[in-house]
């Protein structure tokens, strides 16, 4: 029974996190990384492949739906060169994060990851708030969009993120597109970088290395969080898609700070 009240309350974070990624184009990861680390069970590694598992399984089902609704008009040239550029970023992040997480103390890789985070949702908050005012691009150009999709890639297998919202703050400075629009882009990047991070992790340590008892509930709870996600999404206007984006920024940068401050006092406590 206990097992499986644990397994309810890693479904429910999936299915929250999913729901909202669905909606706002986060992709869920943003939230499902801090929250996890606030949970002290897993180590780095493990909440990397628990996040992808979860927000691989949220962008499917919310990309198939909109696929079968027919209600979006893809830039197809676009949208290949942003994910051939995710697929690559996605290796070399989890190249980059396998170096960084082999060669520094496991408290100072926590710090250095939750900081980095708070940082980079501080900036992309900021954005959010002013885009307005901030000039905006119509690119057209491949290699643009296959540079734009490499980083995008990289940051989410890095920070194991799911990228979104570095992905939704480029596309609308790229595309000049809305914030719904944007977040159906971002999906598709993150899809395709989490392919590529589950893919390296399959053919280098393999998933057995890892503790994944949870990740069923997770899976379970993204598949549902992209369903919920995609209905409530159609039914938002732009500014209120804005205002959720804004919020979850907030949380997560909430949530990234007192995971600094637990791990500070932690070492703390053993010196």
């Amino acid at each position: 029974m206990e097992n499986i009240g644990i397994g309810i309350v890693y479904l429910l974070i999936g299915l929250v996190a999913s729901c909202v990624g669905a909606i706002s184009g986060l992709g869920g990861g943003v939230i499902i990384k801090p929250v996890l680390d606030f949970f002290g069970n897993y180590d780095l590694a493990t909440i990397g492949i628990l996040s992808s598992c979860t927000v691989f399984s949220m962008a499917i089902v919310s990309l198939a739906k909109k696929f079968m609704s027919k209600s979006v008009i893809f830039e197809y040239k676009k949208l290949f060169a942003l994910s051939i550029g995710a697929i690559l970023g996605g290796f070399l992040g989890k190249y980059l994060f396998d170096i960084f997480e082999h060669t520094i103390p496991i408290n100072i890789a926590k710090i250095i990851q939750s900081v980095s985070l708070a940082l980079l949702m501080f900036i992309i908050l900021l954005f959010n708030i002013f885009k307005s005012k901030i000039k905006t691009f119509h690119v057209s150009n491949i290699i643009i969009c296959l540079i734009a999709g490499i980083i995008m890639g990289a940051v989410s297998a890095f920070l194991g993120i799911g990228g979104g919202p570095v992905n939704v703050a480029l596309i609308i400075i790229l595309f000049s597109c809305n914030s719904k629009e944007a977040a159906i882009y971002s999906i598709f990047t993150i899809f395709f970088s989490q392919i590529s991070t589950l893919g390296s992790t399959l053919f280098t340590t393999g998933f057995g290395a890892y503790d994944l008892s949870v990740v069923p509930y997770m899976i379970v709870g993204g598949i549902s969080g992209g369903f919920i996600g995609e209905k409530i999404g159609k039914k938002l206007k732009n500014n209120q898609v804005d205002k959720l984006f804004s919020i979850i920024m907030v949380v997560v940068i909430v949530l990234n700070v007192i995971n600094v401050l637990k791990v500070i006092l932690n070492y703390l406590e053993t010196v």
